[in-house]
């Protein structure tokens, strides 16, 4: 262990990156050194993360001897190309999920932060909870008997349809899917892992149905 803190960076400084540096601001072993915006003139950053300096332009943030791991925040499409960008800058990476949206864009994510020797992770916040330590605890151990179904969810009520809106425009990879749908699915994998005495399992067959927007 060591006392120094690892240096953050954020790219992209939306409504998600605050709760994020929320979280820092908590811990022991991390400082929010910086946020990368492309629009430093944008109101509000210097509240919204304080003691943060502002970097105009994520290549910037990334150049930045003074930064050791990064958080990427920007909408889906973005998150791979910065991931990997971070990689070849020399970065530690936690990725806001989806981590990417193709199992080649991962592939090329990982293979890019091993060659790097750096780390690259999903940011799931719930798996580094006391509570899932807990769950999986009791499954493993029996107590609440055998787990036979697993049920869940998640979602939330964005009001009226708006087709530009990143929660939905397809070109910015928009759904319930990979904004919200990974969570049920992460759940249900390490619930069902947890039960055979393992990380996480996979599903033998999926199917699904789904309401589209016209």
């Amino acid at each position: 262990m060591t006392d120094q803190k690892i240096r953050w960076g954020i790219i992209g400084p939306g409504s998600i990156a605050k709760a994020f540096q929320g979280g820092v601001a908590g811990s022991k072993h991390g400082v929010l050194a910086a946020v990368a915006t492309r629009d430093p003139n944008k109101p509000g950053l210097a509240t919204d993360f304080p003691g943060a300096k502002v970097v105009h332009g994520y290549d910037a943030l990334l150049a930045d001897p003074e930064i050791d791991a990064v958080y990427i925040a920007v909408p889906h499409t973005g998150h791979a190309e910065w991931a990997i960008k971070a990689a070849e800058a020399g970065k530690h990476v936690l990725v806001e999920k989806p981590l990417a949206l193709s199992s080649f864009e991962i592939d090329a994510v990982f293979h890019a932060h091993r060659k790097a020797g750096t780390f690259a992770g999903e940011a799931f916040m719930y798996r580094l909870h006391p509570q899932a330590a807990k769950l999986a605890e009791l499954i493993q151990s029996g107590v609440i008997g055998e787990v036979r179904m697993i049920q869940s969810s998640f979602g939330f009520n964005m009001g009226k349809f708006q087709p530009e809106h990143r929660l939905f425009a397809s070109k910015l990879a928009g759904g319930g899917i990979l904004d919200v749908g990974g969570y049920p699915v992460s759940m249900s994998r390490f619930i069902a892992g947890a039960a055979m005495g393992k990380p996480f399992a996979d599903p033998i067959k999926v199917s699904g149905t789904a309401k589209l927007k016209a």
